[in-house]
């Protein structure tokens, strides 16, 4: 008797924490989207398998001015990846297939290297495939054209080498999750939209869920995608059809459903969330973030699970505090919506007297490791990769930061021996070190615990630099692409197939950047080719015409 009491007696707790939680400054965080005049989203927050409170903000759809609400549907972008997750997991559990089988046994028809990419690998981000969307860019394609799935693969078959050797590194790849979806086809016979809606959204009750893979299907209580312009808003939405690294429209009060079967769920039991949460191991054994598609992490100080969504006019998050039984979902339908930052000023609100102080212990562990030097040492270029640079200076005495990649300014705040974060940031943190010549070499920015070493740009002579050795037609035959590089005005351009020319700068002599990076390679001091470095997409070979 008295331990039912206790237990009745904490649910009454709960429930109290429920009418505790401050909406008035919940609500501020949307406040700008808060008018039937802006597009917006919608927000839900879930303690122990409940609703604790949800919103709708701003308009679903414009034309017809309806209000976005917990029942609207929207794209989630890649937080759908973890559905495409589950899918896998499943079947490998159904003994259906095996996380170490190799793409090659589903897909005989790519090159060798398919032969040591698993199952595994492909759900980590570990497979060094290139991706897939960054490939339909530098081919020339913009977000109006339409491709198909035998497209994809197609270009993925094309590709000659891989960013890296598999297992070696960790880079994000949205072809890896659509390439799964590919394999649960192979496996079942249905497509991933079927296999999904017969063994999760349906047992599950979440009938308002399923994975898009038809642009023409209706869709009740959609919310359109909308992109700021200088007059308001145009529509951002999509006609491709590819599911497995998205596709997933959901509501809020969907989500719920499947947050709660973190928890309790007889249809996903506790050996499937341990799969789902199995975080990836490198072949050095180093362990990373990212599990099957979800990112296993921590926000100050507290252990969490989330993953965030990008595309055309929706932005997502899904964010869970594991150990507090509370999750965040924003389903956003506007292009500059920032929905993980969101969730974390949220999450700020409601878990108010639960965060460590001041940065995460991992930050905590580089900032004691470092020595104070002088600030003047920090000035000067870091590259995050060729041409992705900022710059480091001293303004009033404070360390200030210029992204040239986007042209955002920012001084950042001192935590500790060389050690700087951001202002109200407190999981991205900037650490100087390897001191050198007077200068140091190296800082490594902390993001939530991820590192990223950014090196010194050297400096090189630009009069090295001759214009006319570069200008000319190449090919690339894994793109299928012929790039033009022309001179106007002193300056080089690089343009593929119609769209607008973009300008190349030189970041060494043989190096420029626009489209990426694009290292020329010469043959007895003449120039005969390049090789491409974009993001997500490494080594691309063009030769000269």
């Amino acid at each position: 008797m008295i331990k039912i009491f206790s237990l009745v007696l904490l649910q009454l707790l709960w429930m109290s924490c429920f009418s505790q939680i401050n909406k008035t400054a919940i609500d501020s965080v949307f406040v700008e989207w808060d008018d039937s005049n802006s597009p917006g989203c919608a927000m839900g927050i879930f303690i122990d398998g409940e609703i604790a409170y949800s919103r709708g903000y701003g308009s679903a759809n414009l034309e017809y001015s309806i209000p976005n609400s917990t029942t609207s549907v929207f794209r989630i972008g890649s937080t759908s990846k973890q559905f495409t997750a589950a899918c896998i997991v499943l079947l490998e559990q159904q003994g259906k297939l095996k996380f170490d089988e190799k793409l090659a046994e589903f897909f005989p028809e790519f090159p060798s290297y398919a032969e040591n990419i698993s199952v595994r690998h492909l759900l980590n981000h570990t497979s060094g495939l290139r991706d897939y969307l960054s490939l339909a860019y530098l081919k020339g394609l913009d977000d109006d054209d339409f491709y198909t799935d035998e497209d994809i693969m197609r270009w993925l078959i094309k590709q000659e080498d891989l960013n890296f050797q598999t297992g070696t590194e960790y880079v994000y790849c949205n072809s890896g999750y659509w390439l799964l979806s590919q394999i649960v086809k192979e496996v079942t016979g249905l497509s991933m939209a079927e296999y999904a809606h017969q063994e999760i959204f349906e047992p599950l009750g979440m009938n308002n869920t399923h994975f898009h893979d038809d642009h023409t299907e209706i869709v009740p209580n959609r919310a359109s995608g909308y992109q700021p312009t200088e007059d308001g808003y145009a529509i951002s939405m999509t006609t491709l059809d590819m599911i497995g690294d998205g596709g997933i429209f959901t509501t809020i009060e969907d989500i719920r459903i499947w947050d709660d079967a973190f928890y309790s769920s007889a249809i996903l039991d506790s050996k499937f969330w341990e799969e789902m949460t199995r975080q990836g191991i490198l072949n050095d054994n180093t362990t990373i973030d990212y599990a099957s598609g979800l990112m296993i992490g921590e926000y100050r100080g507290l252990s969490t699970i989330r993953h965030g969504g990008a595309f055309v006019g929706f932005r997502a998050e899904l964010l869970r505090f594991p150990h507090k039984n509370l999750s965040i979902a924003i389903f956003a339908n506007r292009s500059d919506a920032n929905p993980s930052r969101m969730a974390n000023q949220v999450a700020d609100i409601v878990l108010k007297g639960s965060f460590e102080d001041g940065i995460t212990s991992k930050e905590a562990n580089v900032a004691e490791e470092v020595s104070i030097i002088d600030k003047k040492h920090f000035e000067g270029d870091y590259e995050i990769q060729p041409g992705v640079i900022f710059t480091v200076s001293i303004v009033n005495d404070s360390i200030h930061i210029f992204q040239s990649w986007n042209e955002s300014e920012y001084n950042l705040a001192y935590l500790g021996g060389n050690t700087f974060h951001i202002p109200n940031s407190n999981n991205v943190s900037f650490n100087f070190k390897n001191l050198e010549e007077g200068f140091t070499q190296i800082i490594d920015v902390n993001q939530s615990g991820s590192i990223t070493e950014c090196k010194r740009k050297k400096p090189f002579d630009i009069t090295s630099v001759h214009n006319e050795n570069f200008v000319g037609s190449y090919y690339s035959n894994e793109l299928e692409v012929n790039y033009l590089i022309t001179e106007k005005k002193g300056d080089l351009f690089l343009s593929v197939n119609q769209l607008e020319p973009e300008k190349l700068t030189p970041n060494d002599t043989d190096q420029f950047y626009g489209a990426g990076s694009l290292t020329f390679v010469r043959e007895k001091d003449v120039v005969v080719g390049f090789i491409l470095d974009a993001g997500r997409v490494k080594n691309l070979k063009f030769k000269k015409n």
